[in-house]
């Protein structure tokens, strides 16, 4: 069985930066982790190739440093790992991001069975780059998933929906988007992250792709971020203190007062 699964690095901050100029996040000397959600579906892709067989491969877009969270995945379990890396690539929307990845996983040019994505990036949290990827391959979809069963050429999932989920099947290839609940990942073994900073990482620019300088990156988005910036905080807490039926006097006369009831 052929998986691909893929990859994003995000700030692992609360702290986050703007560029003032660009409104885009500003990495810089910030510490960053695999996704989450990524790693939900790449624990997923390991255990599918455990229990029959195949490859996985890995892939991301972003900087040089993203090959961190690449060997951690290759510590993971994952055969091979592929870096989408340039200059070009910087301030691409979801759109943009679909673009580049899609030319490479038509370059891999594997019959891939299923392509794993996190539900979202905890980053942006839009949840379009799976959707956005499967529809620019032309094959199924099936998002956030939070159990899955794989049978022969096709899979069964139950599908988070707001008031419960939904059973979905789907035939290969076919891409999932999944949730944090359909699993735990696991922690790659001292060995494993032994190895995994010994293998080779391809990296794959604008030339080696093939695409258009004018569709990637932030050339290539036409999402527009008019502004962003943290809001201040308004208005003040009130304190109240006594025996609870005191404190609820408090409050009603308080609430009374500013004319909400």
């Amino acid at each position: 069985m052929n998986i691909l699964v893929c990859i994003k690095q995000v700030p692992n901050t609360l702290e986050i930066k703007i560029n003032p100029k660009t409104n885009n996040l500003d990495r810089e000397g910030i510490p960053c982790v695999m996704n989450p959600y990524d790693k939900n579906a790449l624990e997923e892709a390991i255990r599918i190739k455990e229990k029959h067989g195949g490859k996985i491969t890995v892939i991301s877009m972003g900087p040089p440093q993203t090959e961190e969270v690449l060997r951690e995945a290759l510590a993971m379990c994952a055969d091979e790992a592929v870096l989408l890396t340039d200059r070009a690539f910087a301030g691409a929307d979801t759109l943009a991001t679909t673009y580049v990845l899609a030319h490479a996983v038509k370059k891999l040019g594997d019959d891939f069975d299923i392509i794993f994505c996190g539900k979202e990036a905890i980053d942006a949290d839009t949840g379009q780059v799976g959707p956005g990827l499967a529809e620019r391959l032309g094959i199924a979809q099936i998002t956030f998933v939070e159990k899955l069963e794989v049978m022969d050429n096709r899979v069964r999932a139950n599908r988070k929906i707001e008031d419960g989920y939904e059973i979905v099947e789907a035939d290969f290839p076919v891409l999932l988007t999944v949730t944090e609940k359909l699993n735990e990942p696991r922690y790659p073994k001292p060995i494993n992250i032994m190895k995994a900073a010994r293998k080779h990482i391809t990296l794959w620019s604008t030339q080696d792709l093939g695409v258009s300088k004018e569709q990637v990156g932030q050339a290539g988005s036409p999402t527009v971020v008019g502004r962003l910036f943290t809001p201040e905080p308004k208005g003040k807490a009130e304190m109240f203190k006594g025996e609870p039926e005191e404190m609820c006097e408090k409050l009603i006369a308080k609430l009374k007062s500013e004319k909400v009831i």
